[in-house]
């Protein structure tokens, strides 16, 4: 009995951790794994760099996107989000 309280706040701790850190990035991780595979042509996006621009062709590890600049080759990776999801979400209503 004495050694299960003595760990209790380690379980506790780990427990917190989990709930709080690595759940949420794992759910993250899957999220973005599916916006890559769902993206198509006409998607307006912004890479992680924070280049805006639209999806005119799809290869199966690469992305062009023209920008006003003209037509740049990504990586799928490193596109962030689709702008009209962003710009379509409801707004929070601050109190």
């Amino acid at each position: 009995m004495n050694t299960i309280n003595q760990l209790a706040p380690f379980i506790l701790m780990f427990a917190v951790l989990y709930f709080l850190m690595i759940r949420p990035q794992m759910r993250r991780q899957k999220q973005e794994k599916n916006f890559i595979q769902e993206m198509k042509k006409g998607d307006n996006v912004v890479t992680k760099s924070g280049m805006h621009g639209r999806i005119v062709e799809l290869t199966d590890d690469s992305c062009v996107i023209e920008t006003l600049a003209g037509k740049i080759k990504f990586e799928r990776s490193a596109i962030s989000m689709e702008m009209s999801k962003k710009v379509n979400a409801p707004k929070e209503i601050k109190k």
